[in-house]
């Protein structure tokens, strides 16, 4: 895998990580997006795993 695309999807996946523990920090955090995010954190997991 390309170095830059690598860190690239490193970079999604802090990103999602950040936006799922912002949520989940809310008075009445939105279940439905914290699992949407988390779905695409996995995936960018999986990408990076495969590489």
């Amino acid at each position: 895998m390309d170095t830059s695309h690598a860190n690239a999807l490193l970079q999604k996946h802090a990103v999602l990580d950040r936006q799922i523990r912002e949520e989940m920090s809310r008075p009445m955090p939105d279940d439905v997006m914290i699992q949407q995010l988390k779905k695409q954190k996995l995936r960018l997991k999986e990408e990076l795993a495969r590489h």
